[in-house]
């Protein structure tokens, strides 16, 4: 059987981690920690960049695509940092984890994993990050519960091992 995991770093996410190599103890599952990297926020962030540097003078071109994806590179290479250091630091026991990242919408992006390699569990914090965010466009978790293919454990940001 095979589990997907989403992590962003969060303490939620974190736990998820946890509770999934608790449940592998139990039931014969293959981990999968997934890593979304939302290309629309980098993105916006340039843009804000580039009207400050209009509006300060300076001149911004064809070359703001190398600087966007510099910063794309950036981000995939700190979330597989993020993937590295909790399979260091949670014990696995002789769990083979897998691990990737992924460039995208990051609800639409586990949706998709979890259905084209065919998942039979997803095991996900109740929250990432950003709070404020979420009540203006919705949980990713709300929406990976309701349109997921398979059936979806939610972990709490506050759960005990």
């Amino acid at each position: 059987m095979k589990m997907l995991v989403p992590v962003d770093g969060s303490s939620a996410s974190i736990n998820a981690v946890k509770k999934a190599i608790e449940i592998t103890k139990k039931v014969d599952f293959s981990i999968k920690l997934l890593s979304v990297v939302s290309y629309e926020n980098v993105g916006k962030s340039l843009r804000n960049q580039q009207l400050w540097s209009q509006v300060d003078g300076s001149i911004i071109g064809e070359g703001n695509l190398k600087l966007e994806d510099e910063v794309m590179n950036m981000k995939i290479k700190m979330q597989q940092r993020l993937l590295d250091a909790i399979v260091d630091d949670i014990y696995f026991g002789d769990l083979i984890v897998e691990k990737q990242v992924v460039v995208g919408d990051i609800y639409e992006k586990i949706l998709n994993i979890a259905k084209d390699e065919n998942f039979d569990l997803i095991v996900m914090g109740n929250r990432g990050f950003s709070k404020i965010k979420r009540f203006f466009v919705g949980s990713v978790t709300q929406k990976v519960i309701s349109e997921a293919s398979c059936p979806v454990l939610v972990i709490h940001s506050d759960a005990e091992d």
